[in-house]
């Protein structure tokens, strides 16, 4: 059997996207939305527990969470080849894994799809900025290019927060410290509140996962910080109305008060193929306004939706998922299928194509 090195390197090598390592199955890459097999082999068993032996040895990571409760994720570096952030599991009794491969070269948002418009993020001082998507969208990598920028540009001190690690930051003009969740400290919500004490300018939450992470956050981004985090939702309304309905009913009042306040921005994202059978990031963006605050403290957060489909297409302060494919469609980039099929509104968008 080809060693777990082996098969990380040849999926950077192919440019995949992850690996799937499952009892029963040959090796999988995940190459621009396509599974290819790495081999012709069936993994069994023994061979799936010896690859991910390998990888926790290269992580210098014990097996016991594994073990003990079924689920673990970490991440890890090939030196000279790339990192990469790994989920463990058992599946039918066995253990099996997926294995994202992230960048190891500088982060380039031009490179990355990501404009200039989204990039600019970095420039507030303070309040809540959130990028949502589904899972494998690109919003950590969206955010490591806002936090490389930061770096580069700016004289903070930036702590990260995430589960696993990521992408490494190296000092710049900025101080960089970063904390795992179950590595370096127990939990999103410990962290973030000792992290308050730790003199930040700008603090990256990997994902605001639950109620008291959601309210520290909120009151981190209040105090003064920057704030940076994600949401497995798709839309910018969406990722408001989520947020106040993690609260009890007798709280909702208040935090929408409080989110009308230190919200600065969302970024909504979604990877879509493209007319060459690649992967294109699409982007929704809501630079907070007045009045959209007034929508956000009135709880009339379905106008919100309405808000951003409205604005001028010249607009880089706000734009729709539509308007972004319809750019991207006139440009030859995607299909007049793809745009439909991803758009928000496609009775809306179809007209225009």
């Amino acid at each position: 059997m080809t060693n777990a090195k082996e098969l990380l390197i040849k999926a950077v090598q192919q440019n995949a996207s992850d690996l799937f390592i499952v009892t029963g199955l040959p090796a999988t890459m995940r190459i621009n939305n396509s599974m290819v097999k790495a081999g012709e082999e069936k993994m069994m068993p023994p061979e799936t527990e010896q690859f991910l032996e390998e990888i926790y040895a290269m992580a210098e990571r014990p097996m016991n969470k594994l073990k003990e409760t079924g689920d673990d994720d970490f991440s890890f570096p090939i030196p000279g080849i790339s990192r990469f952030r790994a989920s463990a599991y058992k599946q039918r009794g066995s253990l099996s894994a997926v294995i994202r491969v992230i960048t190891s070269s500088r982060l380039n948002p031009e490179v990355l799809g990501i404009p200039e418009s989204i990039m600019s993020l970095h420039r507030f001082s303070k309040g809540l900025v959130l990028v949502t998507g589904p899972a494998g969208s690109g919003k950590s990598t969206t955010l490591g290019c806002i936090i490389d920028r930061i770096n580069r540009t700016q004289e903070k001190h930036i702590i990260t927060l995430e589960d696993p690690l990521e992408f490494l930051h190296r000092h710049d003009k900025s101080i960089v410290s970063q904390r795992e969740i179950n590595t370096d400290t127990e939990s999103y919500a410990t962290a973030l509140r000792a992290a308050l004490r730790q003199s930040p300018d700008v603090i990256l939450l990997g994902e605001m996962r639950d109620f008291e992470t959601i309210q520290v956050a909120v009151t981190a981004a209040e105090t003064g910080h920057l704030v940076f985090s994600t949401l497995h939702t798709t839309g910018s309304a969406k990722a408001v109305d989520r947020i106040i309905d993690v609260f009890p009913p007798s709280q909702q009042r208040q935090i929408a008060d409080q989110l009308s306040m230190v919200l600065q921005g969302v970024v909504s994202q979604q990877l879509v193929p493209t007319a060459e059978n690649t992967l294109v990031p699409v982007f929704e963006l809501m630079t907070v306004t007045p009045d959209i605050r007034s929508m956000i403290r009135g709880k009339k957060i379905p106008q919100i939706d309405g808000r951003i489909y409205s604005s001028p297409s010249t607009s880089q302060d706000m734009f729709s998922m539509d308007s972004y494919l319809l750019n991207l469609y006139h440009k030859g980039i995607i299909t007049k299928d793809t745009a439909l099929e991803y758009a928000t509104v496609p009775r809306l968008l179809g007209p225009k194509l």
